[in-house]
């Protein structure tokens, strides 16, 4: 029964078009990696001090996974850390909050209305219960605001900032983040789990060495597992991995961390950074053509390798048009825009993402004929 509902799940995502951003497909390396006999070994702890035996090539591949890790981001081992135990991206938040903070301790970033994630503290989601969070947003245009951010800090004194998003188009300034952190005295965490293969590929600014924690999931832009990576300082980073295990997890899913480093190695190929190049020029050709066709656009166009869409001029909600989209091959998910007075759960707007697209060959020529066909099943309404 499982055998024949994944083949079918692969017949459906080689007939459709997976444009939401936080979504990519694998390559047979990583996947090989993944469903490889590592799956079958358990090895509590770090490499080289585990609670079983039998870990001697099963820690080499940490290890290697850990070095990929530095190196895709041309950090130096001796001041900078990773750990690629995370099972995924919410518990690498938590384990940098509980490792860095004590509880109660404060905490600015993105509300998830405006483009964060639940783990920066939205109010259903377990970090809001055990630290206090203050958030900021983007102003009318779909920009941030540096001042505003700044005065919120001063305000607020948080203990930690937070910036990154999954819903934020536009090129992140991570200096000016260290700036407003340095202004109060806060360490500045950058959870870069949407742009990170952007980075990598020189598609986008680097969060280092500003940041003093970056946390990031490795299934978006990245290309690999569903993972997630924290890279430290070196001298935050034992704090972090205990508040990891066994603070919260128990044995590492090796098989996991070995398709990771198989995507690290990919992604330190010359073919990843036109790769991650091609995929802000789909963005960027995507949202221009559905602005000439009449969508509102947040913030005007788009930066990175997403776009958010405003649907009220079309009169139709996210949820509607993300049922529509699907039911053509097109799938997109519904997203709240900035202040959004719609719930979440029907929102305002639609999500598109260009990574999973990129990785299939499409160019910006195949991004025009895209916009039409979205347009033409948002117009036809059925």
């Amino acid at each position: 029964m499982i055998k024949d509902l994944i083949k079918k799940e692969v017949a459906r995502q080689k007939k459709s078009l997976s444009l939401i951003p936080s979504e990519n497909y694998a390559s047979k390396a990583v996947m090989a990696a993944v469903g490889s006999e590592l799956m079958n070994k358990y090895a509590e702890g770090y490499p080289h001090k585990r609670y079983y035996n039998g870990n001697s090539i099963v820690d080499h591949v940490e290890d290697e996974a850990r070095r990929l890790a530095l190196k895709a981001f041309k950090l130096n081992p001796k001041e900078w850390a990773a750990n690629v135990q995370s099972h995924s991206g919410s518990p690498a938040n938590l384990a940098v909050y509980t490792g860095t903070l004590q509880m109660g301790d404060k905490i600015l970033a993105m509300s998830l209305s405006e483009g964060g994630h639940l783990t920066h503290g939205s109010p259903v989601s377990l970090t809001s219960k055990l630290f206090q969070f203050k958030h900021y947003g983007v102003k009318e245009d779909g920009y941030l605001d540096y001042d505003a951010i700044m005065a919120t800090a001063k305000e607020f004194q948080p203990k930690l900032i937070v910036c990154g998003f999954t819903a934020y188009p536009r090129t992140v300034d991570f200096k000016k983040f260290r700036e407003i952190a340095d202004a109060v005295g806060a360490r500045l965490m950058a959870d870069v789990s949407h742009i990170a293969g952007l980075i990598v590929g020189g598609a986008h600014p680097s969060p280092f060495p500003y940041a003093d924690i970056v946390t990031f999931t490795t299934h978006k832009t990245l290309r690999g597992p569903r993972g997630a990576i924290i890279i430290a300082r070196a001298e935050l980073i034992d704090a972090i991995n205990k508040a990891l295990f066994p603070g919260m997890q128990g044995g590492p899913h090796l098989h996991t961390i070995a398709g990771i480093g198989v995507a690290l190695e990919e992604a330190l190929k010359p073919s990843f950074k036109a790769y991650a190049k091609q995929i802000v020029k789909n963005a960027k050709a995507l949202a221009g053509e559905l602005k000439k066709l009449g969508y509102t656009i947040v913030s005007g166009g788009t930066d990175n390798h997403l776009m958010l869409v405003d649907l009220r001029p079309q009169g139709i909600t996210g949820g509607d048009a993300a049922n529509l989209l699907e039911k053509h091959g097109l799938v997109v998910n519904k997203n709240t825009i900035p202040h959004d007075p719609a719930k979440p759960w029907n929102p305002n707007g639609i999500r598109l993402g260009t990574p999973a697209a990129t990785t299939r060959g499409m160019k910006e020529k195949d991004m025009i004929k895209l916009a039409h066909k979205i347009h033409e099943v948002l117009t036809k309404k059925k």
